[in-house]
């Protein structure tokens, strides 16, 4: 359980970093430079911090589940 919180710990401070990270970038696209070309840029690094989040959620809840699942062949007589 220890190690499945230190996963779950590290995808959510990479993810609210990056999320930071993209928000910034948006709205510094949006509202001071004249490229619309950082805003896209702003808006694509926020989906790959919600994505990262995701993925690391469903890996950990995947490990779970395989933990829990009962595991070889069962021969009934």
């Amino acid at each position: 359980m220890e190690a499945k919180s230190k996963i779950l710990n590290t995808v959510k401070y990479v993810g609210l970093t990056v999320l930071t990270i993209g928000i910034s970038i948006f709205l510094y696209g949006f509202f001071v430079s004249d490229y619309s070309a950082i805003t896209g840029i702003g808006i694509g690094t926020i989906m790959s911090a919600v994505f990262i989040f995701l993925m690391g959620v469903f890996f950990v809840a995947t490990e779970e589940m395989q933990e829990k699942t009962d595991k070889g062949i069962r021969i009934v007589q």
